[in-house]
Protein backbone atom coordinates (compact mmCIF):
# COMPACT_ATOMS: atom_id res chain seq x y z
CA UNK A 1 0.00 0.00 0.00
CA UNK A 2 3.26 2.41 0.52
CA UNK A 3 2.40 5.55 -1.96
CA UNK A 4 3.26 8.85 -2.51
CA UNK A 5 0.73 11.60 -2.78
CA UNK A 6 3.40 14.91 -3.42
CA UNK A 7 3.89 15.90 0.18
CA UNK A 8 7.26 16.31 0.65
CA UNK A 9 7.27 18.18 -3.32
CA UNK A 10 4.63 20.16 -1.64
CA UNK A 11 6.07 23.89 0.05
CA UNK A 12 4.80 25.02 3.68
CA UNK A 13 2.21 27.53 2.83
CA UNK A 14 2.89 30.36 4.76
CA UNK A 15 0.22 30.92 7.90
CA UNK A 16 -0.02 34.40 7.43
CA UNK A 17 -1.89 33.20 3.67
CA UNK A 18 -3.54 30.67 5.01
CA UNK A 19 -5.22 32.87 7.75
CA UNK A 20 -6.20 35.54 5.20
CA UNK A 21 -7.52 32.64 2.83
CA UNK A 22 -9.52 31.76 5.80
CA UNK A 23 -10.59 35.42 6.90
CA UNK A 24 -11.76 35.82 2.93
CA UNK A 25 -13.38 32.51 2.10
CA UNK A 26 -16.79 32.31 2.30
CA UNK A 27 -18.34 28.79 3.58
CA UNK A 28 -21.80 27.91 2.33
CA UNK A 29 -22.54 24.70 4.46
CA UNK A 30 -26.61 25.99 4.33
CA UNK A 31 -26.61 25.42 0.47
CA UNK A 32 -27.28 22.12 -0.72
CA UNK A 33 -28.22 22.35 -4.66
CA UNK A 34 -27.22 18.28 -4.95
CA UNK A 35 -28.29 16.70 -1.98
CA UNK A 36 -30.53 13.95 -2.19
CA UNK A 37 -33.79 13.87 -2.12
CA UNK A 38 -33.85 10.75 -0.05
CA UNK A 39 -30.69 9.47 1.74
CA UNK A 40 -30.54 5.22 1.04
CA UNK A 41 -27.28 5.03 1.99
CA UNK A 42 -23.82 7.18 3.34
CA UNK A 43 -20.52 7.10 2.27
CA UNK A 44 -17.45 9.24 4.08
CA UNK A 45 -15.61 10.93 2.24
CA UNK A 46 -12.03 11.59 3.76
CA UNK A 47 -9.77 14.44 3.02
CA UNK A 48 -6.15 13.51 4.44
CA UNK A 49 -2.70 16.06 4.86
CA UNK A 50 -4.38 19.50 5.99
CA UNK A 51 -4.84 21.67 6.52
CA UNK A 52 -3.31 23.66 4.29
CA UNK A 53 -4.02 26.98 1.91
CA UNK A 54 -5.97 24.76 0.01
CA UNK A 55 -8.28 24.17 2.94
CA UNK A 56 -10.63 27.31 2.29
CA UNK A 57 -11.40 26.27 -1.55
CA UNK A 58 -12.10 22.62 -0.08
CA UNK A 59 -14.77 23.65 2.71
CA UNK A 60 -16.06 26.38 0.26
CA UNK A 61 -16.51 23.60 -2.16
CA UNK A 62 -18.05 21.10 0.11
CA UNK A 63 -20.05 23.62 1.82
CA UNK A 64 -21.66 24.88 -1.24
CA UNK A 65 -22.69 21.34 -2.38
CA UNK A 66 -24.16 19.81 0.99
CA UNK A 67 -21.64 17.95 1.58
CA UNK A 68 -19.45 16.72 5.15
CA UNK A 69 -16.44 15.45 5.75
CA UNK A 70 -13.53 13.48 7.53
CA UNK A 71 -10.58 15.96 7.59
CA UNK A 72 -7.79 13.43 8.22
CA UNK A 73 -5.00 16.16 9.91
CA UNK A 74 -1.57 16.10 10.17
CA UNK A 75 -0.27 17.37 13.49
CA UNK A 76 2.04 19.72 12.45
CA UNK A 77 0.07 21.76 9.92
CA UNK A 78 -2.67 21.62 12.74
CA UNK A 79 -0.16 23.64 14.76
CA UNK A 80 0.73 25.39 12.33
CA UNK A 81 -2.73 26.66 10.98
CA UNK A 82 -5.12 26.49 13.77
CA UNK A 83 -7.55 28.71 11.95
CA UNK A 84 -7.78 26.51 9.18
CA UNK A 85 -9.07 23.84 11.69
CA UNK A 86 -11.44 25.62 13.35
CA UNK A 87 -13.00 26.35 9.80
CA UNK A 88 -13.18 22.88 9.05
CA UNK A 89 -15.01 22.52 12.58
CA UNK A 90 -17.30 25.39 11.61
CA UNK A 91 -18.38 23.86 8.41
CA UNK A 92 -19.17 20.93 9.60
CA UNK A 93 -16.37 18.69 9.27
CA UNK A 94 -15.12 16.21 11.24
CA UNK A 95 -11.60 16.09 12.38
CA UNK A 96 -9.52 13.17 12.28
CA UNK A 97 -5.32 12.18 13.27
CA UNK A 98 -3.27 11.35 10.59
CA UNK A 99 -0.04 11.30 12.74
CA UNK A 100 1.90 14.55 13.21
CA UNK A 101 5.13 14.28 10.13
CA UNK A 102 3.39 11.83 7.89
CA UNK A 103 6.35 8.84 8.57
CA UNK A 104 5.62 5.40 7.60
CA UNK A 105 4.92 4.31 11.07
CA UNK A 106 5.26 0.53 10.81
CA UNK A 107 9.25 1.19 10.33
CA UNK A 108 9.17 3.31 13.78
CA UNK A 109 9.54 1.83 17.32
CA UNK A 110 6.61 2.04 19.92
CA UNK A 111 7.61 5.46 21.70
CA UNK A 112 8.43 7.10 18.17
CA UNK A 113 5.02 6.24 17.25
CA UNK A 114 2.99 7.10 20.00
CA UNK A 115 4.67 10.63 19.82
CA UNK A 116 3.49 10.93 16.46
CA UNK A 117 -0.14 10.08 17.55
CA UNK A 118 -0.01 11.81 20.79
CA UNK A 119 1.42 14.88 19.50
CA UNK A 120 -1.39 14.89 16.47
CA UNK A 121 -3.96 14.85 19.33
CA UNK A 122 -2.81 17.78 21.47
CA UNK A 123 -2.17 19.84 18.38
CA UNK A 124 -5.61 19.14 16.74
CA UNK A 125 -7.36 19.65 20.23
CA UNK A 126 -5.10 22.60 20.56
CA UNK A 127 -6.49 24.13 17.56
CA UNK A 128 -10.43 23.91 18.40
CA UNK A 129 -10.96 20.59 16.43
CA UNK A 130 -11.81 18.48 19.67
CA UNK A 131 -10.17 15.55 20.46
CA UNK A 132 -9.96 13.17 17.31
CA UNK A 133 -11.65 9.34 17.48
CA UNK A 134 -10.53 8.21 13.79
CA UNK A 135 -7.01 7.16 12.95
CA UNK A 136 -6.10 7.42 9.39
CA UNK A 137 -2.11 5.49 9.23
CA UNK A 138 0.15 7.31 6.28
CA UNK A 139 0.35 5.05 3.47
CA UNK A 140 -2.66 2.55 4.83
CA UNK A 141 -0.05 0.64 6.27
CA UNK A 142 -0.51 -0.80 9.58
CA UNK A 143 1.19 -3.64 12.03
CA UNK A 144 0.36 -4.69 15.54
CA UNK A 145 2.75 -2.05 17.21
CA UNK A 146 0.63 0.55 15.64
CA UNK A 147 -2.74 -0.80 16.56
CA UNK A 148 -2.03 -1.10 20.39
CA UNK A 149 -1.08 2.64 20.22
CA UNK A 150 -3.87 3.70 18.37
CA UNK A 151 -6.31 1.31 21.00
CA UNK A 152 -4.31 3.08 24.08
CA UNK A 153 -5.50 6.69 22.72
CA UNK A 154 -9.23 4.91 22.06
CA UNK A 155 -8.70 5.56 18.04
CA UNK A 156 -10.52 3.99 15.20
CA UNK A 157 -8.06 2.88 12.35
CA UNK A 158 -9.78 3.79 9.28
CA UNK A 159 -8.16 2.87 5.97
CA UNK A 160 -10.31 3.36 2.58
CA UNK A 161 -12.32 0.91 -0.03
CA UNK A 162 -12.08 3.29 -2.71
CA UNK A 163 -8.83 5.67 -3.35
CA UNK A 164 -8.96 8.25 -5.82
CA UNK A 165 -5.48 8.56 -6.89
CA UNK A 166 -5.87 12.11 -7.13
CA UNK A 167 -2.33 12.13 -4.73
CA UNK A 168 -1.09 10.25 -7.90
CA UNK A 169 -1.92 13.42 -10.52
CA UNK A 170 -5.77 11.90 -11.03
CA UNK A 171 -7.77 13.96 -13.38
CA UNK A 172 -10.66 15.21 -12.42
CA UNK A 173 -12.60 13.22 -14.38
CA UNK A 174 -10.88 10.05 -12.38
CA UNK A 175 -11.56 11.24 -9.25
CA UNK A 176 -15.22 11.44 -10.64
CA UNK A 177 -15.53 7.92 -11.73
CA UNK A 178 -13.36 6.53 -8.32
CA UNK A 179 -16.32 8.41 -6.05
CA UNK A 180 -18.69 6.58 -8.37
CA UNK A 181 -17.39 3.11 -7.05
CA UNK A 182 -18.83 3.75 -3.56
CA UNK A 183 -21.19 1.94 -1.98
CA UNK A 184 -22.91 2.06 1.19
CA UNK A 185 -21.00 2.57 4.00
CA UNK A 186 -18.11 2.32 1.90
CA UNK A 187 -15.14 5.34 2.13
CA UNK A 188 -12.85 7.08 -0.55
CA UNK A 189 -9.60 8.22 0.52
CA UNK A 190 -8.54 12.14 -1.23
CA UNK A 191 -6.56 14.77 -0.07
CA UNK A 192 -6.49 18.66 0.75
CA UNK A 193 -4.23 20.04 -1.55
CA UNK A 194 -4.74 18.90 -5.33
CA UNK A 195 -6.73 21.63 -7.33
CA UNK A 196 -8.41 18.61 -9.08
CA UNK A 197 -9.70 17.23 -6.28
CA UNK A 198 -11.71 20.32 -5.29
CA UNK A 199 -13.01 20.83 -8.83
CA UNK A 200 -14.62 17.25 -8.60
CA UNK A 201 -16.88 17.74 -5.37
CA UNK A 202 -19.58 19.26 -7.31
CA UNK A 203 -19.72 16.46 -9.66
CA UNK A 204 -19.47 13.74 -7.08
CA UNK A 205 -22.19 15.80 -4.56
CA UNK A 206 -24.54 15.35 -8.04
CA UNK A 207 -23.42 11.30 -8.67
CA UNK A 208 -24.32 10.55 -5.08
CA UNK A 209 -27.58 12.56 -4.99
CA UNK A 210 -28.62 10.57 -8.02
CA UNK A 211 -27.42 7.24 -6.57
CA UNK A 212 -29.44 8.27 -3.25
CA UNK A 213 -26.19 8.14 -1.07
CA UNK A 214 -25.45 11.13 1.06
CA UNK A 215 -22.06 12.37 2.65
CA UNK A 216 -21.98 10.80 6.25
CA UNK A 217 -19.87 10.64 9.35
CA UNK A 218 -17.42 7.34 9.96
CA UNK A 219 -18.47 5.49 13.02
CA UNK A 220 -15.75 5.18 15.45
CA UNK A 221 -17.41 2.02 16.73
CA UNK A 222 -17.56 0.56 13.33
CA UNK A 223 -15.33 2.24 10.99
CA UNK A 224 -18.18 2.59 8.12
CA UNK A 225 -20.18 5.36 6.91
CA UNK A 226 -23.17 5.97 8.48
CA UNK A 227 -25.84 8.74 9.08
CA UNK A 228 -24.33 11.83 10.78
CA UNK A 229 -25.36 12.17 14.61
Amino acid sequence: MSRRRGLLSRPLTSALTAVALAATGTLALHAAPARAASCYGYVGLTFDDGPSGNTTALLNALGQNGLRATMFNEGRYAAAYPAQVRAEVAAGMWVGDHSYTHPHLTRLGQAQIDSEISRTQQAIAAAGGGTPRLFRPPYGETNATLKAVEAKYGLREIIWDVDSQDWNGASTDAIVAAAGRLTNGQIILMHDWPANTVAAVPRIAQQLASRGLCAGMISPQTGRAVAPA
